[in-house]
């Protein structure tokens, strides 16, 4: 009976069942004997030991095999002694990654020797591909194919609005899924100024090596500071920039807007026209919310504008002479019938000093009077030969330049009331506007041909026939409205008599930004005024159905 219990175990293991590990434990066999060697040989079952006839060959066979089968039994009872002490993960991990080697260890020599032996030269990553080469499925052919799915889908393009605006012409009234893709991306690029740094591809977007990369970042994380700043100089060729809610949306009115002008030391903006108000409103971008109106009864405003200090607003009306100041700390209105000496009948245009110390007011017959601005008293005046087309103090206050009728600009200095330079805008036949940067670097003249020369602002004052380090022809009606931003990065050119003819001028390079204005979807219309915030964060333009446009600029991040 003994002997057919181990057959059967025998038969067990080599129908590739596991043993039991809790019987591994157990206590060799007493009816094993020691051979000389010191190995352990099995007691044979009497259905497996061979008749006495057969030769010693084969009896010497029997035994090396059954001492071969002893040796294997105890290396794996070594090894699970061994691995007593091991986790159960480490045991886990071993099995996927070497087999089942605790029953078959011989299989898995034999495994490795000859995949030493077939792949001699190769990687252990490439016997993995090629492994991953063998086990990959064939790819299977459709069984059915239909054929109108090859044929391209036309979209109508005519009756939606939004793919309406995006035809070139009237042949592309339909368009394939392919093409209207395409045009899709060309749009959302044109208006993004190109292809995000998120929508590009890896290759694109990595524009230097592994070393200079790496030490960017131990540079980064080897400084502290505001990371999160704007570059100090604005690129040419695309703006960045966003729509906002108008300035005067809480106060929606059909009537001209005659000025624009934000506040040079809070976040507000001011709105006037020919409604007779004058609205402030507080800036935030998203709802803009009135801070307060101001009414003045049969005062159609022609302008009005803050002092250098903010602390007052001064107005002048179409029909009327009289000059109107509102002192916003005492929320008195002041109105200045009669300045001492000065025989003018209206008095509409007028500029401030940059300082705040005077107040320049343009006359009729090519004078110019200058007042101070704290008594509004006369100082003094100047005449030109011809009329007084528009006026502009220097960034230092200390200087007045006056475009005249005649295409002549003048150059006079405040203290003295002298002029100091005279010269010919070239090619001006008939000066509209004219304005100086503050940073007292250019001096921009416009004339009624719609060209605007960028002078240099030194040869302004030492030369007879100074030449224009540019000539922007982008406006083919006269240029009314001209002015620079804070950063003397954009020259903005304007004129009322066309529907959307504004331009933005990028300095130094003298070139216009082409993504302003977007032509398609635009309620720009006829510009009349135009101003910056104190930091250029901001852009806002009047027109003429009483509208005030504010554009948010990405380049300035302050107010």
């Amino acid at each position: 009976m003994p002997p057919e219990r181990k057959t059967g175990a025998k038969a067990d293991r080599k129908a590739g069942v596991r043993p039991d590990l809790r019987k591994t434990h157990k206590r060799p066999d007493r009816r094993t004997r020691p051979e000389s060697g010191g190995k352990f040989l099995k007691a044979v079952p009497s259905s497996q030991r061979t008749p006495s006839a057969r030769s010693g060959a084969a009896t010497n066979a029997a035994a090396a095999s059954v001492s071969a089968e002893e040796e294997s039994r105890l290396g794996r009872r070594n090894r699970l002694t061994l691995g007593e002490d091991k986790p159960a993960a480490e045991r886990c991990l071993e099995e996927l990654v070497f087999g089942d080697v605790e029953d078959d260890e011989d299989a898995l020599l034999r495994r490795l020797r000859g995949s030493r032996g077939q792949h001699h030269g190769h990687s252990d990553d490439s016997e993995v591909e090629n492994e991953a080469k063998d086990n990959f499925p064939p790819q299977k052919k459709p069984v059915w194919v239909d054929e109108e799915d090859e044929d391209e889908e036309m979209v109508d393009m005519v009756n939606n609005r939004f793919r309406k605006n995006i035809m070139k012409n009237a042949s592309e009234s339909k368009l394939s899924k392919d093409k209207l893709q395409k045009r899709l991306k060309e749009e959302f690029q044109h208006a993004m100024g190109g292809v995000p740094d998120w929508a590009e591809t890896s290759n694109k977007r990595k524009t230097s090596s592994d070393d200079e990369s790496e030490e960017d970042e131990d540079d980064l994380l080897q400084r502290t500071g505001n990371f999160i700043s704007t570059s100090t100089s604005l690129p040419k060729g695309i703006l960045k920039m966003k729509n906002c809610q108008h300035a005067n949306a809480e106060r929606p009115t059909t009537a001209r807007i005659t000025s624009v002008q934000f506040h040079p030391g809070a976040q507000v903006v001011m709105v006037a026209g020919l409604d007779n108000a004058i609205s402030l409103f507080q800036v935030d971008g998203k709802t803009n919310p009135k801070i307060q109106s101001i009414y003045l009864d049969r005062f159609p405003i022609f302008k009005a504008c803050f002092s250098a200090n903010g602390e007052e607003v001064l107005a002048t009306s179409i029909h009327s002479k009289v000059l109107y100041v509102y002192d916003m700390l005492a929320g008195k209105l002041i109105p200045v019938h009669q300045v001492r000496g000065l025989k003018e009948k209206r008095v509409r245009r007028f500029e401030v000093s940059p300082d705040g110390s005077y107040l320049l007011i343009t006359g009729v017959a090519g004078f110019s009077h200058l007042l101070s601005m704290k008594t509004k008293e006369l100082i003094g005046s100047m005449k030109i030969n011809a009329r007084v087309a528009a006026s502009t103090f220097s960034s230092d206050s200390k200087k007045i330049y006056t475009s005249s009728g005649d295409g002549e600009v003048y150059v006079w200095d405040v203290n003295s009331r002298k002029c100091l330079n005279r010269f010919v805008d070239e090619g001006s036949l008939y000066g509209l506007s004219i304005a100086t940067s503050r940073n007292g670097q250019y001096v921009a003249c416009g004339s009624n041909s719609g060209v605007v020369n960028i002078y240099s602002q030194d040869s302004c004052l030492q030369e007879t026939n100074p030449k224009p380090i540019k000539a922007i022809m982008n406006l083919v009606t006269g240029v009314t409205f001209m002015t620079f931003n804070p950063s003397t990065e954009i020259l903005v050119i304007a004129s009322r008599k066309m529907k959307e003819a504004v331009k933005l001028v990028h300095l130094p390079s003298c070139t216009v930004f082409s993504n302003f204005p977007v032509i398609r979807n635009s309620n720009i219309s006829r510009v009349q005024t135009m101003d910056f915030s104190p930091r250029g964060g901001y852009f806002a333009l009047g027109n003429e159905k009483g509208k005030a446009l504010m554009y948010r600029l990405h380049h300035y991040s302050d107010f």
